[in-house]
């Protein structure tokens, strides 16, 4: 069946394989954008966070698909993975930061707030998975579409748990900025401007992501502390002990 533009439909072997191919692919992807999606929708409340969570899986979707058509130009621009990178370890730290807030001192989270973070965060770390995709896909967009558009309830769904189980173990919140880390250091130790200036081994590019793992972590629960030990200096849980009132000697 043939979609004009928009690819061919048939059941062929090289067809059948393709399509397993891309939801292969996007079951391992929506692990990244569930973590994402999660944490920035962690401080969203009843419907909005369901809203975010479902907008925010179509939207990164949808950055995906359009990005699709213009990977390769963009991946001859010097250093884009490695600013790609770089702003992904901001927003792990960022989300970390948010999400880590005493409930005494956490607001509602914004809905645009979080949708404009996922979509930051999907054209960051979307490159090599668009590559990947548009690979699968020999040229054919109905394949691409169709098999992006299959990876939405995968998301959601991942987003869903990841989200409620942040809720009830904050150390969950830990391991997708940790999640993040990883991805972040990946893009920047694989930058085609670092490759050629360093060469790295794959021993150096498993050192460089677990550095980072491991900084992301540390640098957001060190920014964490400090705002607690700011807050609890301003606001003291502990009142003062009353001064002693000096009681006159009788007669």
């Amino acid at each position: 069946m043939d979609f004009g533009m928009f690819g061919h439909f048939e059941f062929t072997w090289q067809f059948l394989t393709a399509l397993m191919s891309i939801v292969v692919i996007d079951l391992v992807l929506a692990g990244d954008n569930a973590v994402v999606i999660a944490m920035a929708v962690k401080n969203l409340h009843g419907r909005t966070r369901t809203m975010g969570i479902a907008l925010g899986a179509g939207g990164a979707v949808v950055v995906r698909v359009a990005c699709t058509f213009v990977v390769a130009q963009l991946l001859m621009i010097q250093f884009i993975k490695l600013v790609g990178g770089a702003v992904i370890l901001w927003i792990a730290v960022k989300l970390l930061v948010q999400g880590s807030e005493d409930e005494s001192h956490k607001e509602a989270g914004s809905l645009l707030q979080a949708l404009w973070i996922i979509i930051v965060a999907d054209m960051s770390m979307g490159i090599d998975n668009m590559l990947a995709v548009g690979a699968a896909s020999h040229g054919n967009l109905f394949l691409l579409l169709f098999g992006l558009g299959l990876s939405i309830p995968f998301v959601v769904f991942m987003s869903s748990i990841l989200a409620r189980l942040m809720d009830r173990y904050p150390i969950i919140l830990y391991l997708g900025a940790g999640i993040l880390g990883k991805v972040g250091g990946e893009m920047m130790i694989t930058d085609p401007y670092v490759e050629n200036l360093l060469h790295p081994s794959k021993l150096t590019e498993y050192g460089v992501m677990i550095f980072f793992t491991v900084a992301v972590i540390a640098v957001g629960r060190f920014i964490v502390l400090a705002q607690r030990k700011k807050e609890t200096g301003q606001n003291p849980n502990h009142l003062s002990e009353p001064e002693a009132v000096p009681i006159a000697a009788e007669d």
